[in-house]
């Protein structure tokens, strides 16, 4: 189906409308990465070194992509990851969680959102809620227990942050909150960017860069984006002892995000979770990390039989989807991809990128003639010798 004003066909073509339409600072916020940009790259390009090992004849009629995480049926193996206050669109998560219902799968929502966690299950039951540490173990499980209040099916801790801020090509201004001078200083970008400025004036004013996720009561007086920062900052790093405390205190589906290592992924193991992300924060962590997906090998090699492998970072077409089942992972979760769709196209250009991804998903299991994505192997892919890059070798 070739691209209209309603459509878009690929990923690249929502991220392309997605730049038309956006302030510039807002755009370069959803592209950013740390320091250089190595690991940003990577994730992308380390999809492109895998080949396919098509069939051609006897191929199946029917496709299944139903799974299983965390104790949760979804129609197909893509999942909304956490991301930060948007400023995007006015609707923001909500009409994320709204777009990922209406596909039947689930989404992840940041305690850095825009949006609060009650307002976001409402929208779609299949809510997992992730958290930083950050703040006393008092506030953390304030948090949590108000998630678990609202619906939220499985906690999800994100550790693959270690808030490098530098950019070697300039990071983009953002604001502490949408103030007089705020205003004032970001109005050239509002005015050329006019259809953006007018959806948010029609859903109430401008974004507000407040973390209504980040206190244990709906209503209470949220800190802005960069409070919220300052208290991450403040609060000293985890231990596994932490974690296995907090595992136990939610005392449902918990899933550790930001894992690259395989000891890491044993630690989990060893703690309890029942799922970890192979993550590297988008490229947003430590520059000069490996993508994500030339580490998944190894974390399913590692911990593959006890635990749920997901894997996090690159994925831009159904093709890569695939790749990362293939490897092992029991699904994958996108982050930018979905923030162009909704830049694009608000609730339907969310929907618009998971339909891309799922007739993707289709195509490329009718080519390497399986039935559905549980029979995918690393025998469908040609990977080279290089691939993992130190990390390990797949067995």
């Amino acid at each position: 189906m070739a691209s209209t004003s309603e459509w878009f066909e690929s990923v690249a073509e929502a991220q392309r409308r997605a730049k038309k339409r956006l302030p510039g600072s807002v755009y370069l916020a959803l592209v950013a990465g740390s320091e250089r940009g190595i690991t940003l790259e990577d994730n992308v390009k380390a999809f492109s070194e895998l080949g396919f090992r098509p069939r051609i004849a006897d191929l199946p009629q029917e496709r299944d992509q139903a799974t299983n995480v965390l104790g949760q049926d979804i129609a197909l193996p893509v999942l909304i990851s956490p991301t930060g206050v948007q400023a995007v669109h006015p609707e923001g998560e909500v009409a994320v969680a709204r777009a990922a219902a209406g596909a039947g799968t689930l989404i992840g929502l940041s305690s850095f959102a825009s949006k609060p966690v009650e307002q976001v299950v409402a929208a779609n039951p299949q809510t997992f809620f992730q958290m930083y540490w950050t703040g006393s173990k008092d506030k953390l499980l304030g948090r949590a227990e108000r998630a678990k209040k609202a619906g939220a099916k499985a906690l999800v801790l994100t550790l693959d942050w270690t808030f490098a801020t530098r950019r070697d090509w300039g990071a983009p201004p953002i604001p502490e909150r949408m103030d007089l001078k705020a205003m004032m200083k970001f109005a050239p970008e509002g005015i050329m960017r006019p259809r953006w400025l007018l959806d948010f004036m029609r859903g109430g004013g401008l974004p507000d860069l407040t973390t209504p996720n980040l206190t244990v009561e709906p209503g209470e007086q949220a800190p802005t984006f960069f409070g919220a920062y300052g208290e991450w900052m403040g609060t000293p790093p985890p231990t596994w002892d932490d974690l296995k405390w907090l595992r136990k205190e939610w005392g449902g589906p918990f899933m550790i995000k930001g894992i690259m290592h395989p000891d890491d992924a044993r630690r989990a193991v060893d703690i309890g979770a029942t799922a970890v992300s192979v993550s590297n924060h988008g490229g947003n962590n430590l520059d000069g990390t490996p993508a994500s997906i030339r580490a998944l090998p190894t974390v399913v090699d590692a911990v593959g039989d006890q635990i749920e492998v997901l894997q996090d970072g690159g994925i831009r077409r159904g093709t890569d989807v695939v790749k990362a089942l293939a490897l092992g992972a029991k699904a994958v979760m996108i982050g930018r991809a979905y923030l162009w769709g909704m830049a694009a196209g608000g609730e339907q250009g969310v929907s618009n990128v998971l339909s891309i991804l799922r007739s993707g998903i289709d195509e490329a299991l009718l080519g390497l003639g399986r039935s559905s994505i549980h029979e995918l192997t690393r025998s469908d892919l040609i990977i080279p010798d290089s691939f993992s890059k130190g990390l390990g070798e797949p067995r």
